[in-house]
């Protein structure tokens, strides 16, 4: 029974003395953990203000700040650990090749999100915009998602183009100016005359309801070709009306010049035959 009684003694001896040699441990570790949580808080809010102010999209200010947060988080507990003498290396070991493994099987998947960061960052476009992105795809866009950009075109069909196609190709934002110009080429015959069909290209503009007066719009000679000279011509117009002024000129000049005489060639070819004797 006195056996028992010392073997108890002891037992309680070293839980006294782990207790005393620990606490003050344990209790660094849980302030060390407070104050670390409080100061990512503030760090996290106070990026969050800063992106703010530069005009950041709020889905990304809150994708930055949450995968900061993860990381300083990650960090802190790492610190924590090692204050109860925990070898942190071996976990920061496996965790790293975790992260290898997972980045190579995600590979296509991490830079399409990627990419789809950078265009919320440096934003060549916005919802609405009228572009031309990855590759030749041309529509408005719906939607900038974390893995592809949405495009609704003109027929009414929706496309999906990776973000890493969009920011590996050359981007053509066509109504991100607010006031774009429609590029359209006319061509008339050789015989017809160049100030006429000016004229009535002029006219047909001014009576388009979407073409604005300032810049004003111009015609020029753009090329003398192989079976027509190539008049060109650049009216400006709201983003949103782009279409209905490209549409527009095209048949209305082209009944124009049907109405007072001015033709539009097709390719013509002269075929010399020469008769051996």
């Amino acid at each position: 029974m006195e056996e028992k009684s010392e073997q108890l003694a002891g037992y309680m001896q070293k839980v006294a003395d782990m207790a005393i040699e620990y606490a003050p441990r344990v209790l660094m570790a849980i302030i060390t953990l407070l104050i670390g949580l409080w100061i990512i808080g503030r760090i996290i809010k106070f990026l969050e203000k800063v992106m703010a102010n530069r005009g950041m999209d709020v889905s990304l200010r809150k994708f930055l700040g949450s995968l900061l947060g993860i990381a300083l988080k990650v960090m802190l507990l790492f610190s924590v650990a090692g204050q109860f003498g925990v070898d942190t290396t071996s976990f920061i070991a496996i965790i790293g090749a975790l992260m290898v493994g997972i980045g190579m099987a995600l590979n296509g998947s991490i830079g399409h999100l990627a990419s789809g960061v950078m265009l919320m960052i440096f934003k060549p476009f916005k919802v609405g915009d009228l572009v031309t992105i990855g590759g030749g795809h041309t529509g408005t866009v719906e939607a900038i998602n974390a893995f592809n950009t949405a495009l609704a075109t003109l027929d009414n069909k929706r496309i999906y183009v990776a973000n890493s196609n969009v920011t590996g190709n050359t981007i053509t934002n066509i109504s991100g100016q607010g006031v774009v110009g429609v590029e359209l080429t006319f061509g008339i015959g050789y015989n017809d005359s160049i100030d006429k069909a000016r004229e009535i290209i002029l006219q047909v503009g001014k009576e388009c309801p979407h073409i604005i007066d300032e810049p004003i719009q111009g015609v020029v000679v753009a090329e003398l070709g192989d079976s027509s000279v190539n008049l060109a011509t650049r009216p400006f117009c709201k983003s949103e009306h782009y279409w209905d002024v490209m549409f527009y000129m095209q048949e209305n000049v082209k009944k124009a010049f049907d109405t007072q005489g001015v033709g539009i060639p097709y390719p013509t070819m002269d075929i010399n035959m020469i008769q051996n004797n």
